[in-house]
């Protein structure tokens, strides 16, 4: 029988390179789970145990999150391994939307990234407590002092050191734990062997600084650990370790360990971390909504004999047909039980219950509250909850960002037309980033995605997983319209034909909408009194203007951030209509869209370039000349940082650039920050290509 007091489940997120799945390959071999270790980019052609998809080897990349389960000790710890790069940013998203904690990976040189910052706002959106864990302090240049204060001043987090490294670079040997007061060596062909001794002359004072250091730090976040420091009493370890807990749980601190995965260092005191700080399932408050008393927040518990609650957060099309990976917060899954589908209250019998190991699959036959398994031959979409039928509950979404850019694809050959569309539903299904949609104009497939190497990925797979070679056009930029000024509309659409004819009129306001937290582009607000518009028109109204708002009239994009307030209309008892009054909303928009002073938004991304310091005048030059906006600069171990913000339309063959001008050895990272105004220069050339379009389509 499981403890869940002892169950953790976490993911190891990090910034591109960091190391993540190095640390993911140690915990598996310290926790008995393989026997050998394979390197990311290994000789022996293996390659790590999670990346198990052919191209994540061959680029030495993770591109899909991975979902294993080892034991440590006496804690069953399940851990997803997720993608460092930025284009694969909703793997991490699903990943922390269903974990109990987190492992951030820095690396000891560069530190704080740009995908370190990405992924801490995804933790916090989650609210998901974390531990740091700051590696490869075997290179060069490495100083966990100055990560550590990466991590406080650019992430605000309250991170302190609970261990030292003793040395670095090529001396690095092992560490000094804090809690223990012992150094910690790592002996054996492979640091499986832990050996424990006295702290190096050298280091004690140093020690005892970061101890006293440690423990004022969580006597301010900490009440239990702030009233014996300040009544002067002595703090046990266990007190300690207690109070580190208790405000790593609520936020307010991370404990900070180091090491290097590659040399197998640090890594077993890492995994002991977890299990004494990071949370079971059921100390994480877990909540669902009520779909039978209106959508209502309701706290569901960790518990196996209560009606099971279970989401559907990652799909994958297997040899054996949909492996749905799914977190049970409440309730126990069976094989062989019917469970219901909260979407649209399909009963599905689970055929197969499995645990994973990477891309092995172990036959169970049942799961239970704060497990993470995967079921095989359940028909769903990802994000789905499942119940037992007891209760109609849905667990709550999860953000999806907005795609950036769009290529239009189409198989090189007619016979592959089949096994094309069949990849594209397949991945659309798995991946809610990835979208396709046909051009009505051109009849185009277009697929769109976060960045050039997501959708390259893509179009890799439809070769080699289901053998059809693809022509790919032009990347594209996903444009958006906006409105700039608030405008008062009316409209009255009258149709009289034989018979009944159609009648509807809509007094409305269009207005910019203010930014807000959750990345809402539309707000629709009803203002109507006296019954002037019925309210079963209502919602037609809504439809009309959202329907409108998908095609803008300046260059045929969807139009973001619009506020709706219908304030008035009149309706005609036999001619009003759901269809009259859409039509009527569609077209109040169309007459009166210009007026309201529209523009074209651009995607702006944020831009991290690293170069030699004597490359800093070119690579700044390069920057500038696609319009970038440097934000700041800073040196650093003979290396320049230059953080920019520059527009994607521009970015188009920057890398090939960027190597050029710095011999090869200057590396680039950019994620999606916002859409902003294009300048008017821009736009002109962009709303006249889209007239010049619609007059030859015209003709």
């Amino acid at each position: 029988m499981k403890n869940i007091d002892k169950v953790r489940n976490i993911g190891i997120s990090a910034h591109i390179d960091s190391g993540k799945t190095t640390l993911t390959e140690r915990i598996l071999f310290y926790a008995g789970r393989i026997h050998k270790i394979e390197e990311v980019r290994g000789k022996s052609g293996v390659g790590a145990k999670m990346d198990s998809m052919d191209l994540e080897r061959e680029k030495g990349i993770t591109i899909q999150s991975a979902a294993t389960h080892v034991q440590w000790k006496d804690s069953p710890i399940n851990i997803i391994d997720t993608p460092g790069h930025v284009d694969f940013t909703v793997e991490v998203e699903r990943s922390l939307r269903v974990l109990d904690g987190a492992v951030l990976v820095l690396c000891g040189v560069s530190g704080v990234q740009s995908q370190s910052m990405t992924v801490t706002r995804q933790m916090n959106r989650y609210r998901v407590p974390r531990i740091a864990f700051i590696n490869k302090l075997d290179r060069a240049g490495s100083n966990p002092h100055r990560v550590i204060d990466g991590l406080r001043e650019k992430l605000h987090l309250n991170a302190q050191a609970l261990c030292l490294p003793i040395g670095l670079e090529d001396n690095h040997e092992g560490i000094v734990d804090l809690l223990e007061m012992k150094a910690i060596y790592f002996r054996g062909d492979n640091g499986e062997t832990m050996e424990r001794a006295d702290i190096p002359a050298d280091m004690v004072e140093e020690a005892n600084e970061f101890r006293q250091k440690l423990i004022e730090e969580v006597a301010n976040v900490d009440d239990v650990i702030g009233e014996k420091f300040l009544e002067e009493q002595e703090i046990t370890n266990d007190e300690l370790i207690a109070g580190i807990r208790r405000a790593t749980l609520s936020h307010k601190f991370v404990p900070v360990y180091m090491g290097s995965a590659f040399k197998n260092k640090g890594v077993q005191r890492l995994l002991d971390a977890v299990t004494m700080f990071l949370p079971a399932p059921n100390e994480i408050p877990q909540y669902a909504l009520d779909l039978n008393a209106n959508e209502e927040k309701v706290a569901i518990t960790s518990d196996d004999d209560k009606p099971l609650v279970a989401l559907a957060f990652k799909l994958e099309d297997g040899r054996y047909g949909q492996l749905t990976y799914t977190r049970i917060y409440q309730g126990t899954l069976r094989k062989g039980d019917f469970i219901f589908n909260s979407r649209d209250n399909k009963k599905t019998k689970v055929p197969r219950v499995v645990r994973m190991h990477a891309d092995e699959m172990q036959d169970i036959e049942e799961a239970g509250a704060g497990d993470i398994v995967a079921m095989f031959g359940v028909d769903c979409s990802s994000g789905d909850t499942f119940t037992d039928g007891n209760v109609k509950l849905s667990m709550e979404s999860m953000h999806v960002p907005q795609t950036v850019i769009d290529l239009s694809v189409m198989p090189k050959n007619r016979d592959d037309v089949t096994n094309f569309s069949k990849a594209l539903n397949r991945f659309s299904k798995e991946d809610p980033t990835f979208r396709v949609k046909v051009d009505p104009e051109s009849n185009e497939t277009i697929i769109s995605g976060m960045g050039e190497l997501h959708l390259e990925v893509y179009v890799e797979r439809i070769k080699r997983e289901f053998n059809t070679e693809v022509v790919v056009g032009e990347p594209k930029v996903a444009y958006r319209e906006a409105i700039t000024a608030p405008v008062d509309c009316e409209y009255q659409h009258k149709k009289q034909t034989g018979g009944s004819g159609q009648y509807a009129k809509i007094y409305a306001k269009m207005e910019p909408l203010e930014e807000n937290e959750e990345g809402k582009t539309y707000e629709f607000v009803d203002k109507v009194v006296g019954g002037t518009i019925p309210k079963e028109y209502i919602p037609s109204c809504d439809k009309g203007f959202q329907d409108q708002l998908q095609e803008g009239l300046l260059i045929g994009q969807p139009v973001v951030g619009v506020k709706m307030t219908v304030t008035d209309g009149d309706f005609h008892p036999v001619d009003s209509s759901d269809m009259a009054f859409k039509i009527c909303a569609k077209t109040l928009i169309r007459e009166n869209y210009h007026k309201a002073s529209p523009v074209v938004l651009e995607p702006i991304m944020k831009l991290e370039v690293e170069v030699p310091d004597e490359f800093q005048g070119a690579a700044t030059g390069l920057v500038n000349q696609r319009r970038g906006i440097i934000m700041n600069t800073g040196s650093d171990a003979g290396f320049t940082k230059i953080v920019a913000d520059a527009p994607l339309s521009e970015m188009f063959g920057f890398s090939t650039d960027l190597r050029s001008c710095t011999q090869g050895k200057g590396e680039f990272s950019m994620e999606f920050n916002k859409y902003s105004p294009a300048p008017r220069q821009i736009q002109e050339e962009l709303v006249k290509k889209y007239q010049q379009k619609r007059a030859e389509e015209n003709k």
